[in-house]
């Protein structure tokens, strides 16, 4: 895979954290107030209502700059409204054409797209659920072979119970080595992506496991997943999504890559921070987005409910990662979506709370930079008043 063949040249470093600088020279008093633009978000008065702390939360961010950490946006909303939104200063991978990716230090502002990486699965799950809802695929009970005929020489009994449910929970079953620092260019997904068929090489990759029996995280899964949306909508997921997600979530500005003709749905989507949050509160609101259905509630319901026991103490749904916290001596569920370095949509359902972060911890892995990155999240639940 090109992007990550380009970092192994910088010898797998870590990407240092730089001195963070707000974009916006805004008072303590006023640094968490987003500001009205035309893009479907309301946003609270000035006066700091939607019971949120907005000292502590300018607080935090304080601190993020201060402590030289590599967050590039924060923000926050509640109630459906957009209640914080603060921006920084860091060294980011960036697209390029000659080498993949490369590293730059960025101003970030309200209109810079970023990379999802892996929190791009999670929209694609979206879109997968709105192919079923319009019955362009029939159900995610559908067997992965019927949508590859020109793949039959690779079924077997084990292969052929592999489902649509599966990719979607992680749970082919199949061999897989995830790409990670530590795996440098040895591992499956740069060898999916030097494959002359990605899919091909997905799916002809050795049986480990019953299809369904456990989790195991495998971003293979979204090369046919991509696939599958092709063949059934008749074109690339991401012209799929702009038509059925993006536009009417009134996301105008959108960068999806594709590989071999496929669109990169393991994590090739890069957003405005704003509009992750609008993923997020679609999720929060049961499909909706300013009264209008996007997605089905019941495909929301279904796809962000538990599956499989995941990693770290998380579960997994269909592409979501869930997990429970613990806020003033209670437990919170959130539903997520994670991206390497730092990545995140975090929905909150009982606190009617949404969370979107951006990062550039790419190259690592280490307790203390995933500390950081989850500690952003905790400092916005602190932050909240208590549900009445």
């Amino acid at each position: 895979m090109r992007r990550r063949q380009f970092m192994s040249l910088l010898g797998g470093a870590a990407l240092t954290p730089i001195a963070a600088t707000p974009v916006f020279a805004d008072s303590q008093a006023n640094c968490a107030i987003p500001g009205k633009r035309d893009d479907g978000w309301a946003v609270p008065s000035a006066d700091g209502d939607n019971d949120i702390n907005h000292a502590a939360l300018c607080g935090m961010a304080d601190r993020l700059e201060s402590a030289g950490a590599n967050i590039h946006a924060v923000l926050v909303a509640r109630h459906g409204k957009l209640a914080f939104e603060r921006y920084f200063k860091g060294s980011d991978e960036v697209p390029s054409r000659f080498l993949g990716v490369r590293v730059r230090d960025i101003s970030f502002d309200a209109d810079t797209l970023h990379n999802l990486k892996s929190c791009s699965k999670s929209v694609a799950s979206l879109v997968v659920g709105i192919a079923i809802d319009q019955g362009l695929i029939r159900s995610i009970d559908e067997p992965v072979f019927s949508f590859f005929p020109e793949l039959s020489d690779l079924r077997s009994p084990d292969r052929d119970r592999i489902l649509l449910s599966h990719l979607l929970t992680m749970s082919m079953g199949l061999k897989w080595v995830e790409a990670t620092p530590a795996t440098g260019d040895d591992n499956d997904e740069v060898r999916m992506h030097m494959a002359k068929d990605p899919c091909r090489y997905v799916l002809g990759l050795p049986v480990t496991a019953p299809a369904g029996e456990g989790f195991f995280y495998n971003t293979g899964a979204l090369a046919l997943v991509s696939a599958i949306v092709r063949k059934a909508t008749g074109r690339p997921l991401d012209e799929f999504a702009r038509r059925v997600l993006f536009d009417p979530l009134g996301i105008t500005e959108f960068e999806w890559s594709r590989f071999k003709g496929d669109s990169d749905a393991g994590g090739g989507l890069r957003l405005r921070p704003r509009d992750m949050a609008k993923i997020g509160q679609l999720v929060l609101a049961g499909g909706r987005w300013n009264d209008r259905q996007i997605v089905s509630r019941a495909w929301i319901e279904a796809s962000t409910t538990s599956k499989l026991k995941a990693t770290d103490g998380q579960s997994y749904g269909y592409l979501w990662w869930l997990r429970s916290t613990r806020l003033n001596g209670r437990v919170v569920q959130s539903i997520a979506a994670q991206g390497r370095g730092g990545q995140s949509i975090r929905i909150v359902p009982e606190l009617d709370l949404v969370v979107a972060v951006t990062a550039g911890y790419y190259q690592d892995y280490s307790p203390e930079a995933f500390k950081l990155q989850f500690g952003v999240f905790k400092d916005v639940l602190q932050a909240l008043s208590p549900p009445a």
